[in-house]
């Protein structure tokens, strides 16, 4: 199943099949009389794309436990349990949702409008939360004198610089005859590169493009080999096996290997030692991707909606998290005890399912999707389009024909 979906980096993507109309979808002319056009009225908009429920599960689950991953970071210092756990947990929840969002990228190609959506869902963004973040930190962390850093990102705002730059380079990927080796090699070459500086997180945009790369040559029949009922059983001994690893693991790795945003110099290893250790780690995260999207429900559930507002909770959460921790709300007595460690986990989840809700996604449209069509110029492709199908312009004649025609020969 895992080797399936990572030979697909070495297909190329098919141009899509051209549609052939059936007789039940045109029936044929009259060739008496022409079909007389219909009215503005009648005629249907064509229905919109129905968004598949298990991409928007497997977006809610992940960051859900995007969040959870950050809320168990300061527990797992005294926990070897909670540090394993964390270590599982990083194996795929980043590259699961980076895969994810590989493959709903496919179809980004550098149209204008497709620019400026990503100027507007993921530049845009990036500079409110990181220019709303800078204030917060003055405030939480007493640094009045805090400046504000665009090119370094704030806690967690790595993602969007990364997503900035894989999504332009899609063209990229796609017109290559070997994308999965050629990223590969980028992420590889990343971990064993120090020089690397911190200016856009560009270490973690190296290493975790390979997940993103894969995304674009998935198609729909990869997902279908993680939602067949043996994916499922077998996800359960291959999760379990990664737990006592990681157990055994937690005294001898450091937590960076999984964060990607360090070189193995500076975890002073050998440079081969890092690229092996990155190539493991990258099965490891392929593997532990597949086992949680075989458990991803396929159908609508209560929080398939739910799936449309990831960003809104991905970019709202820093802020609780931050806070939890500048104020150190975990030095309070009654989280050393186990049951508080579940109660965390808990509230995570209920923040972040919150943050994904339609009012929240509402009331911070704002910054986070914003339109600013005063922002681009006008596409006069998409004008006349607009108004060719404009009710105004919609009864006009099809042809200049009767425009053309003599006065004489008209109707009185």
């Amino acid at each position: 199943m895992v080797r399936q979906m990572l030979h697909a980096g070495y297909e190329r993507a098919p141009l899509p099949p051209v549609r052939q109309e059936s007789p039940s979808e045109t029936p044929p002319a009259s060739s008496e009389e022409p079909a007389k056009p219909q009215s503005p009225k009648a005629q249907k908009k064509p229905a919109a794309k129905q968004r598949d429920p298990f991409f928007d599960n497997a977006k809610y689950l992940t960051i859900v436990l995007v969040g959870i991953g950050h809320a168990w970071d300061p527990l797992r210092e005294d926990s070897r349990t909670a540090e394993a756990l964390y270590f599982v947990l990083y194996t795929f929840h980043m590259p699961a949702f980076i895969i994810i969002s590989g493959y709903l990228s496919r179809s980004f190609e550098g149209k204008p409008k497709q620019v400026q959506r990503l100027v507007t869902g993921v530049v845009v963004p990036y500079l409110a939360i990181q220019f709303a973040y800078t204030f917060f930190m003055r405030w939480a962390n007493d640094d009045p004198d805090r400046e504000f850093h665009f090119q370094e990102p704030g806690f967690a705002l790595w993602f969007l610089c990364a997503l900035f730059v894989w999504r332009l380079t899609t063209p990229l990927w796609k017109s290559l005859r070997w994308p999965m080796p050629v990223a590969l090699a980028v992420g590889a070459a990343a971990s064993v590169t120090p020089s690397i500086g911190g200016d856009l997180n560009l270490m973690r945009i190296g290493q975790f493009l390979p997940f993103f790369v894969l995304g674009l040559q998935l198609q729909p029949r990869h997902f279908q080999l993680v939602k067949r009922k043996e994916a499922r059983y077998i996800a359960v001994p291959v999760t379990l096996c990664a737990m006592v690893f990681a157990y055994w693991a937690v005294p001898r790795m450091s937590k960076a290997w999984f964060l990607h945003d360090k070189a193995a110099a500076d975890m002073d290893v050998p440079s081969w030692a890092g690229a092996v250790m990155y190539l493991a780690l990258f099965g490891c995260g392929l593997v532990m991707t597949a086992c949680f999207l075989s458990w991803v429900p396929r159908r609508h559930m209560w929080f398939t909606v739910l799936g449309a507002g990831t960003l809104y909770a991905y970019l709202l959460h820093i802020f609780f998290i931050q806070g939890s921790r500048q104020f150190d709300w975990y030095e309070m007595d009654w989280v050393d005890h186990p049951l508080s460690r579940v109660a965390i986990t808990v509230l995570a989840a209920v923040m972040m399912t919150v943050l994904c809700t339609p009012w929240v996604t509402r009331l911070f449209k704002f910054a986070i999707e914003p339109k600013m069509d005063w922002f681009f110029k006008r596409d006069p492709g998409a004008m006349a389009r607009k108004r060719e199908s404009s009710p105004t312009t919609g009864s006009a004649p099809a042809s200049g024909e009767a425009a053309r025609r003599p006065v004489s020969h008209r109707k009185r």
